[in-house]
């Protein structure tokens, strides 16, 4: 069986192609026990998130012919799917898949979400009951391996998206965000992205406010907030530590003047805002007041990009760890490969072992001196157990193969002896 890596990816195949070869759970599970039920894989696993679909598992069949499988569950062109899609083998296979479990692989690089699903991946797998002790052991190795890049480098720890470094540079002035008020205006996916990082550090009040209620009010039942139009947020600015914007208005929504406003009711308690938006949803001069922080989206482009270089640099380093782990799923997989060998072998010597015993037990019975019964035992055993390897052993003298002579000395840890 040849472990391999079958898919596509946000490099490799357009937003519809992925879509068409996207797995909901309950089809991912039907997937793999009909590939398994149809013997096109003993093991597999399918990991499917919005920027990538991969098929992961061992199978005696080829790529071709795995390709073709997936692509006819789906319902899509066989030719089509082909064109647009990478298959791996070996350690090239494990190495891929490490190098996705670490984010190396991923759209925004060094991105943590991934490994998470590479581990639901894992488990929807087990729970589909077509895991086996080669994937439990691959998928193993990757996770220590991921783990290893996380703790190892700094390839997580500088923010490189727009929202993300937005939410970071808030962090840094409010230490505790489980005591401020956010005011998010807009409802776009920048800004979804903004309200579930603030979610996810504690913020103790998130507000919305859009030109529409419609898309507000989901996004808000999602990360519980509170909605408003934005005619309103002058009534609410005010309570509002930190204003994060991005909308596709023409116009400045909040000017200086609102902003001085909201200052005297806060009496002068500092804010922090941040305007993402191109063109600008806040007035430039409102950077002007003294107890103002504004950020452009200028400013957190600079930010990015030398937090790209960072995570670049960092990437580096997690290469080296996961060839590591490659070389690490290998020694392990030669050695699993042994295995059925050392069985074999146990279960011929102790056949031949409880053969002549039973010999030396018949002897015994009848009569026969003990101390003949066992020396006969320990002769037979001897005898029997050195055939095999004598027979070869003459074999590779007579064919002059000296490399077999000596594995075959080295593995009976035979000494050369002299006449």
């Amino acid at each position: 069986m040849t472990l391999f890596a079958l898919g596509l990816n946000h490099t490799t195949a357009t937003v519809d192609v992925r879509e068409n070869l996207a797995f909901a759970p309950d089809e991912a599970q039907r997937a793999l026990k009909q590939a398994c039920a149809e013997t096109m894989v003993s093991e597999a696993a399918i990991l499917s998130t919005c920027n990538r679909t991969e098929v992961y598992g061992l199978s005696e069949k080829s790529l071709e012919q795995i390709s073709a499988w997936l692509a006819e569950f789906k319902g899509l062109d066989v030719a089509e799917f082909s064109a647009c899609s990478y298959g791996k083998q070996g350690a090239e296979a494990v190495r891929h898949m490490m190098k996705v479990a670490s984010g190396l692989d991923s759209l925004v690089l060094g991105e943590p979400q991934i490994l998470g699903q590479m581990k639901d991946c894992y488990a929807l797998a087990g729970e589909a009951e077509v895991l086996g002790s080669g994937m439990h052991s691959c998928f193993q190795q990757v996770f220590a391996t991921a783990k290893r890049v996380r703790s190892e480098t700094a390839i997580g720890e500088n923010p490189v998206s727009v929202a993300y470094a937005a939410v970071s540079l808030a962090q840094q002035i409010f230490s505790d965000l489980s005591k401020d008020t956010a005011l998010l205006v807009g409802a776009g996916e920048t800004i979804e992205l903004v309200a579930r990082h603030l979610r996810e550090q504690g913020i103790k009040r998130l507000l919305i406010a859009n030109r529409t209620l419609e898309n507000a009010r989901r996004l808000a039942a999602e990360v519980g907030a509170e909605v408003l139009l934005i005619p309103e947020i002058p009534d609410y600015l005010a309570d509002a530590d930190i204003v994060i914007s991005s909308t596709a208005a023409p116009l400045p929504l909040i000017g200086k003047g609102m902003v001085e406003q909201a200052l005297k009711k806060r009496k002068h308690k500092m804010m922090f805002m941040v305007d993402i938006a191109v063109p600008r949803d806040i007035e430039a001069q409102v950077g002007e007041l003294n107890d103002v922080f504004l950020y452009t989206v200028d400013d957190l482009t600079e930010v990015i990009d030398e937090n790209r270089r960072s995570r670049q640099q960092a990437a580096e380093l997690a290469l080296d760890i996961v060839e590591e782990g490659v070389r690490k799923y290998e020694q392990e997989h030669r050695a699993l490969s042994a295995v059925s060998s050392i069985k074999a072998f146990r279960t011929q010597v102790a056949s031949l072992t409880e053969q002549e015993l039973d010999k030396a037990l018949k002897n015994l019975r009848s009569g026969q001196d003990p101390e003949e019964a066992l020396k006969r035992l320990a002769n037979n055993i001897g005898n029997k157990f050195m055939h095999g390897p004598t027979a070869a052993m003459k074999k590779a003298a007579s064919d002059n193969n000296v490399g077999l002579l000596q594995h075959i000395k080295k593995i009976f840890s035979i000494g050369d002896v002299d006449d």
